[in-house]
Order: C-alpha cells, then structure tokens, then sequence
C-alpha cells in the first residue's frame, strides 16, 4: 500500500475522497481482523500506511471544509 501524496489527494473530487476513506476503512479493519486471529501480516508495514493515509485524507477534507466555512462568514 503505496501512501497518498497530498496534492493527489486535493486534486480529487469530495465524492472520491469519500469512497477512498470508506475502502481505506474497510481494509484497515480487514488487517486489523487478521492480525488478532494470529495470522502473519504479508506486510507489517500495512497497518500503519493505511492509517497514515486516512489521516491524510481526514486532515484535508478538514482543511477545505474550514476554508468553505470561512467564505461563507466572510460573504456573510
């Protein structure tokens, strides 16, 4: 699992965002389910990248999220 880069991450669209956090999700609950019934991680690393990535992900949705509340008190 490769992590995001942040500017491809702005360059997405919120409807995408929102899918990629949802698979993100799925597979980091996927591993995490692996790793406590005792199963060997193909990569150990995984958990952490995902992880990583979510957090981008979140960060960003934030960030823009913030800017659009602050446009609207400044049109306001």
């Amino acid at each position: 699992m490769a992590l995001l880069k942040t500017k491809d991450i702005r360059a997405m669209s919120s409807e995408e965002r929102d899918s990629k956090l949802n698979e993100l999700r799925s597979d980091l609950m996927h591993e995490r389910g692996v790793a406590a019934m005792g199963g060997a991680p193909k990569n150990p690393g995984k958990i952490q990248a995902i992880r990583r990535n979510i957090s981008r992900l979140l960060t960003i949705m934030r960030e823009e999220e913030k800017l659009k509340e602050r446009s609207v008190k400044k049109g306001g």
